[in-house]
C-alpha cells in the first residue's frame, strides 16, 4: 500500500508493551508519532528509543502521542527494553508495537525490498488530529533520526494549520513566518493586524502569529 500526503493514517488494531491498542481510537484527538525499528536490539534504534523517552514531555506539550514499532515480538520487547534502560538512562514511556505478523509494516508500506525483504525501515509519519498524514520520513538503517528536527517540523505543521502563514528555510518555533501567497494584502491586515515586509509580492515575511506582543506593528 503506498500511502501519500494527505492520505488517512491506515487503521489498525495490534498488541504493543502498554497493551492492545486501536490506533485511531489511541490516538483520539491528539497528533501521533509512529515510527519504525528495523528489528530488536539493534544498536542505532537503542539509541533512538532512548532518546524519544527522554524528548516525551517536549511531545506531551504539543498533544503528540508517539508510538514505535518492531517486527519483533512482545517477549523481544521487553527485554530490549531493560537493555534501552540499562544503556541510554531512560526507561521506556510510550508503546511499541509487536509487529510479529507485518500487517501494520505492510499498511504503512515500511519494508523495501532494496534494504531488506523483512525488517522495517526507519519510516517516520506524524498523523493529524484528523487521522490524515501530515508528514513522511524514510531513513536508511545506518542513519538515525533526529527528535528535534521532528519536534521543529510537528512546530510548524501545528502553526500552518491554524494561521494563514508557510514556514521558511531552517525556520524554528519563534522565527518569522511567511503569509501564503493565496491571501491578498486586504484579507492579510484582518489576519494580521501586526503587519508584514514585503520582500517581494510573493513573499511578505511576519512575525509569528502566535508570539507577537499585540501592541506591536511592522510596516507593510
Amino acid at each position: 500500500m503506498t500511502i501519500r500526503l494527505g492520505d488517512e493514517a491506515p487503521d489498525f488494531t495490534a498488541e504493543t508493551t502498554q497493551g492492545k491498542i486501536n490506533f485511531h481510537e489511541w490516538l483520539g484527538d491528539s497528533w501521533g508519532v509512529l515510527f519504525s525499528h528495523p528489528k530488536d536490539y539493534t544498536p542505532v534504534c537503542t539509541t533512538e528509543l532512548g532518546m524519544a523517552a527522554r524528548m516525551k514531555p517536549d511531545f506531551d506539550a504539543r498533544n503528540v502521542k508517539m508510538i514505535g514499532l518492531s517486527v519483533d515480538p512482545l517477549d523481544s520487547h521487553a527485554g530490549w527494553a531493560k537493555d534501552i534502560e540499562e544503556t541510554q538512562g531512560t526507561a521506556l514511556n510510550f508503546p511499541v508495537i509487536a509487529d510479529s505478523d507485518k500487517k501494520v509494516s505492510d499498511l504503512y508500506d515500511m519494508i523495501h525490498p532494496n534494504a531488506s525483504d523483512t525488517f522495517t525501515v526507519r519510516s517516520v509519519f506524524v498523523v493529524g488530529p484528523d487521522k490524515k498524514v501530515k508528514l513522511m520520513i524514510t531513513y536508511p538503517a545506518s542513519t538515525g533520526r533526529n527528535f528535534d528536527e521532528v519536534l521543529r517540523v510537528i512546530d510548524s505543521l501545528q502553526l500552518t494549520s491554524k494561521y494563514s502563514v508557510a514556514t521558511p528555510v531552517n525556520w524554528k518555533d519563534g522565527d518569522d513566518c511567511i503569509i501564503v501567497p493565496s491571501l491578498s494584502d486586504e484579507d492579510a491586515k484582518s489576519k494580521f493586524p501586526a503587519g508584514w515586509n514585503t520582500v517581494k509580492p510573493y513573499l511578505r515575511i511576519t512575525p509569528q502569529p502566535n508570539k507577537i506582543d499585540k501592541g506591536s506593528s511592522q510596516s507593510t
